[in-house]
């Protein structure tokens, strides 16, 4: 008689989540030598960790492929997040210094903690080597602080962290671990690794926490309003959960925009879901109960502000879509940057953006019990349009991605209700036409053709690397006066503008005229330093009525 397995079959862990956790473990290696690297030479004692960090993830991989538990493997599953959230704690340390989003959030903490406005304010000492400023096609730059109030609430109390934005970066960091955490706890046990991946692996969202970005604090409170989020007021009932995920929605809205663009494809898919369970009165009751409440969460913190400087508060939350920041991005724009040399249409990059993300929500209701799943990944498509496609505005989000993919699977979806718009082909020809006009304004900016024809005649040198003054004609081949603002760039980013030393400010309709340009002044002197001899540059000129963008190539001769 043959003696009983040890563990039964049915107690093994399947295949499939060990090797979750194994990729879990896996990807904590991401950009974690470059850390140590750094605290060797500066923080021992942080090395120190990092090396036991080191030691956790090669024991969690042996032990991934050789517990026979399920309930082991869980146990290690939660043994490789504490080792992320470690590692995400001992960058930190190391860098915290934060980006320009930092800088600000930490100044605009600063004055509310000393009672003066928050918003409308420029701080322009705030942008110096290491900082980067946001160009408008204006000709300036946006020096104030462009988000809702959550932010700076939140570090107000942390200013006597450390110097610098070390207080925002805290808070971002802190939201990044709470997130993470939170996700691990609410994801069913097997699709816990996934968490820790997509928050603290990879090494990406970490970096974004350390910069300070507000919306990894809306990251962290999306959280709990999207995991299951189809199963919200299910019955009829909001309960004490759902008036606490409308809650969560409602900060996450007061921490950063970009929730905002989420928040209309969750309502709209709660609404369809409960309508298909519940008939179109009372599901459209639960609605605005759980939109009531969300709407309150925000007002509430918002409340200070709107009392204490409206104009400004308001003009501060609606800056990034009204401060007309120059292109920049890996989407669309990309063809009027470095392909076209320029287009007359910009603020047709805008117009499409916007007319995608209605186009997107009208497709979404349309097919509702197909495209349910996709409510977290759909409204982010819209930023491919824009005048600011950064990659970061996909990036951030991404673990919501996730949430929902496990949590809110199509099935829950089946029953939802769709608009009854005749046969399917005619709801197919009317999401065509949902996104048609998104397509035509994105045509018409990416074909549009720069509208200034630009040629240096002359560099001059303070020195041997250092640029001090250029002289270029340009003319205006628009039926249009243009009043130009120029800049080099060496790559993809944007530099700080020339100033126009001789030249006129408004160039009219089909003339030609001569511009010497100085180089931007600095806080640290009026100069520009050629990266490489013989490198090729690019001189932009952006026009903000209309919005143009003209280019120009610059060829330096060897010396």
């Amino acid at each position: 008689m043959s003696a009983a397995p040890e563990h039964p079959a049915s107690d093994a862990p399947a295949q499939w989540h060990r090797v979750l956790t194994l990729l879990a473990d896996i990807s904590l290696f991401i950009g974690t030598r470059a850390v140590w690297t750094q605290a060797a030479s500066h923080r021992p004692a942080v090395a120190a960790v990092i090396s036991v960090c080191y030691a956790s993830i090669l024991i969690c991989g042996v032990l991934a492929l050789t517990v026979r538990r399920r309930r082991s493997l869980a146990r290690l599953d939660l043994l490789i997040l504490l080792t992320a959230v470690t590692l995400t704690l001992c960058a930190w340390v190391l860098l915290h210094q934060g980006s320009d989003e930092a800088q600000l959030t930490t100044q605009a903490a600063k004055e509310l903690a000393a009672g003066h406005p928050m918003y409308g304010r420029p701080w322009p000492w705030l942008f110096g080597r290491t900082v980067a400023l946001t160009p408008t096609v204006t000709g300036t730059y946006d020096l104030t602080y462009g988000y809702p109030p959550l932010a700076p609430l939140l570090t107000a109390p942390l200013l006597g962290l450390g110097h610098g934005a070390a207080p925002a970066t805290a808070v971002s960091t802190a939201a990044l671990v709470i997130g993470a955490v939170l996700l691990w706890r609410m994801l069913p046990t097997p699709w816990r690794p996934a968490a820790t991946m997509a928050f603290l692996g990879f090494g990406i969202l970490p970096q974004y926490a350390r910069l300070g970005y507000p919306a990894i604090v809306a990251l962290a409170l999306l959280v709990p309003v999207v995991v299951a989020w189809p199963r919200i007021g299910k019955g009829g009932r909001l309960g004490t959960s759902g008036l606490a995920r409308a809650a969560c929605l409602g900060a996450a809205c007061a921490a950063q925009q970009l929730p905002w663009f989420l928040a209309p494809f969750l309502l709209a898919g709660l609404y369809a879901v409960r309508r298909g369970e519940l008939g179109p009165r009372r599901a459209a009751l639960l609605l605005l109960r759980f939109t009531g409440t969300a709407a309150l969460a925000w007002l509430l913190l918002n409340t200070y502000f709107l009392v204490s400087e409206p104009s400004a508060w308001l003009d501060g939350i609606a800056l990034p879509l009204t401060q007309g920041a120059v292109l920049h991005g890996q989407g669309l724009v990309d063809v009027s940057l470095y392909l076209t040399n320029g287009s007359d249409r910009l603020d047709w990059y805008s117009h499409a953006s916007l007319l995608l993300a209605a186009g997107l929500f009208a497709v979404f209701v349309l097919f509702i019990r197909r495209l349910g799943p996709t409510a977290t990944v759909l409204p982010w498509c819209a930023f491919f349009l824009a005048t600011r496609s950064q990659d970061g505005y996909y990036l951030m989000m991404t673990p919501l991605w996730l949430a929902s993919a496990i949590t809110a699977p199509a099935a829950e979806f089946t029953q939802a209700w769709q608009p009854r718009l005749g046969t399917h082909r005619t709801r197919i020809a009317l999401a065509a036409l949902a996104l048609a006009p998104a397509l035509l304004a994105a045509t018409l900016a990416a074909t549009g053709e720069p509208p200034l024809r630009m040629q240096v005649t002359a560099l001059h040198r303070s020195r041997l690397v250092t640029a001090s003054r250029l002289h270029l004609t340009v003319t205006n081949t628009s039926g249009t006066a243009l009043t130009p603002h120029f800049m080099l760039t060496t790559g993809q980013g944007m530099s700080r503008y020339w100033r126009i030393v001789h030249g006129p400010k408004s160039l009219p309709p089909h003339t030609t005229a001569s511009y010497d340009l100085g180089p931007p002044t600095t806080p640290y002197g009026g100069r520009y330093v050629i990266p490489r001899a013989g490198r090729h540059l690019r001189l932009r000129a952006f026009t903000a009525d209309p919005q143009t963008l003209s280019t120009a190539y610059v060829s330096l001769p060897s010396w």
